[in-house]
């Protein structure tokens, strides 16, 4: 404490007076000295509640037969995780401190909670509905955890049963991953931010996190409902696991975080492979697969054998003489078709021949018909065309004679 100069002029018997700025800086710091002033709980009733253009929140707690002046300053009200309102019964966290300027007495508030099941719940469902519509809760932001994680973060207290049975569970089905504990406080007004730096700390340092507390009452699980926790959780760059309570306890993280399980010791087993199954499995794909290579060895050992037989001169002899036996039959076959084919042509062309003669003039010069030519070879088909006098030759069968015209007859 700074020492106070007194100016005034000092008579025996007479008390030295202090200005009021050094009473009430006296004041402050007796107050500020007491240990027991320091991170008080103070459960009470929100009345005149004034929020500042700064964000600092004005207000002040009272029961039936006293009040307290309460100030929460913008960094803290923003990590609240509910909103105050007047009527509220909270209990909250802070130091006594003393506001020379007014000379008033105030406690100034770090965190709260709100008290009594009534105010639980209502804070509970308008944290829920706003992030639910934030789309925090949706199924498609889920990540999958990873099947081998080599760093778990584990983020609970660091005394109880909760880190024992985790860590635990954890180096028994899985020890070649390394655990990593970061303790943080899980009841109180001031454990979400508390939470928060935890999980910032080990997110960067694991694969994947559990967010764990034993079972307890609404008041004691509270923490976990804040909505900060519940953003840090969302934003947590790698995946969360929530174990918060008993399996019936639900709160705001489980609903952020990437899989929520019943309880901390079903989280340990959830993200951890069990190493005896994974053995049990390695040693069933080991035997399957040296199966696989006696098999491919067997059956090349007996290609190769196949291969040797085929190349000695046994086999040698007995591969030429049933490739002669396969000529010797393809040759036959294929003589017996090409004597087919010609049969079946000449066939066609005697038919052919056939109609040929049939239609040809030859033909019917055989049958007594004659033809009537000009000297050039022009055929005379009509007898108008012929004039008394003109010289034809007619084309009969075995010869042709020259005649001339003396008489026409033309048929109409």
């Amino acid at each position: 404490m700074e020492p106070i100069a007194v100016t005034c002029e000092t008579r025996p018997g007479v008390p030295q007076a202090l200005t009021v700025a050094q009473l009430a800086r006296l004041i402050r710091d007796t107050v500020r000295a007491n240990p027991l002033l320091a991170r008080v709980l103070v459960r009470g009733e929100v009345t005149g509640l004034q929020r500042a253009p700064s964000g600092h929140v004005f207000f002040s707690l009272k029961d039936a037969t006293a009040q307290v002046a309460c100030v929460l300053f913008r960094e803290d009200a923003d990590g609240l995780g509910f909103e105050l309102e007047d009527g509220m019964d909270v209990v909250a966290s802070g130091d006594v401190d003393v506001f020379p300027r007014r000379g008033t007495v105030q406690l100034l508030v770090r965190a709260a909670t709100p008290a009594g099941v009534g105010a639980f719940w209502a804070a509970y469902q308008r944290t829920r509905k706003r992030l639910a519509a934030e789309g925090l809760f949706d199924a498609s932001r889920k990540r999958p955890l990873p099947t081998f994680p080599r760093r778990i973060g584990v983020v609970t207290s660091e005394v109880g049963a909760v880190v024992h049975d985790i860590v635990t569970i954890l180096r028994r089905r899985f020890p070649i991953a390394h655990v990593i504990v970061a303790p943080a406080l899980v009841q109180g007004p001031e454990a979400p931010a508390s939470l928060r730096r935890a999980l910032g700390w080990a997110a960067d340092r694991v694969d994947v996190i559990i967010l764990a507390r034993g079972g307890g009452s609404l008041e004691d699980l509270w923490c976990f409902n804040d909505e900060g926790l519940a953003r840090a959780v969302a934003t947590c760059r790698v995946p969360v696991v929530s174990a918060v309570g008993h399996e019936t306890d639900v709160t705001i993280v489980d609903f952020v975080a990437d899989v929520r399980a019943p309880t901390p010791s079903a989280a340990a087993e959830i993200v951890s492979p069990d190493a005896v199954e994974i053995l049990a499995r390695v040693n069933v794909a080991g035997r399957s697969l040296l199966h696989s290579v006696h098999g491919s060895l067997a059956a090349g050992r007996a290609h190769v054998a196949v291969l040797r037989e085929r190349l000695s001169p046994r086999g040698l002899r007995r591969d030429v003489e049933a490739n002669r036996n396969s000529l010797r039959r393809g040759g036959g076959a294929l003589v017996a078709a090409a004597t087919r084919e010609v049969a079946r042509h000449r066939e066609r062309t005697e038919g052919l021949g056939l109609r040929l003669d049939v239609l040809s003039p030859l033909g019917t010069l055989r049958r007594g018909y004659a033809i009537a030519e000009r000297p050039g070879g022009e055929v005379v088909a009509h007898a108008a065309d012929v004039a008394l006098g003109d010289a034809l030759a007619v084309r009969l069968q075995d010869g042709r004679l020259q005649v001339h015209v003396n008489q026409k007859e033309v048929v109409p």
